[in-house]
């Protein structure tokens, strides 16, 4: 399988999420629920016309349009960027600050072609979640046992 064959920047959430990695969107691309795993499906921020599921709410900036990602806020990163971020370093091990520097500084492009090789399966070449290292192509039966779906085995 091509790795992250996905992984494309319609995926790629205003605040620096990665869609791709995200264990719902893996959800639904793998077909899990036809598999017997119970995991929300979604298809990503852009993809249900969110601006974002974490910042729109509270940024005034993106409910308006005037910026397509958090990074060319002058306020980058904000005080709710700087929450989300901690949470998702602590618990996903991946940090949306990081990213969207990344993208700034380099481009979307080679931000892709880094996060394929970030986040690739090492068995089957696939993605791994960000909410789990989990594969959603080869790691199904661990996947299935997990009680908790959105935290690493640590």
């Amino acid at each position: 399988m091509e790795t992250g064959k996905n992984l494309s920047s319609d995926l790629i959430a205003p605040c620096g999420m990665n869609c791709a990695l995200c264990a719902n969107y893996l959800a639904l691309v793998n077909d899990l629920k036809s598999k017997g795993i119970k995991i929300p499906y979604c298809i990503g921020c852009r993809g249900r016309n969110k601006k974002c599921a974490f910042m729109k709410k509270s940024c005034s900036r993106l409910l308006k349009g005037e910026v397509d990602f958090c990074f060319e806020c002058p306020d980058f990163p904000c005080d709710q960027m700087k929450t989300l971020d901690a949470r998702y370093k602590s618990r996903y091990k991946m940090s949306m600050i990081d990213n969207s520097r990344f993208m700034k500084e380099h481009g979307m492009q080679k931000f892709l072609e880094e996060q394929k090789k970030t986040w690739k399966c090492p068995a089957c070449g696939e993605l791994i979640s960000c909410h789990n290292g989990l594969c959603f192509n080869c790691e199904l039966e661990k996947l299935r046992s997990k009680k908790q779906k959105y935290r690493w085995d640590e």
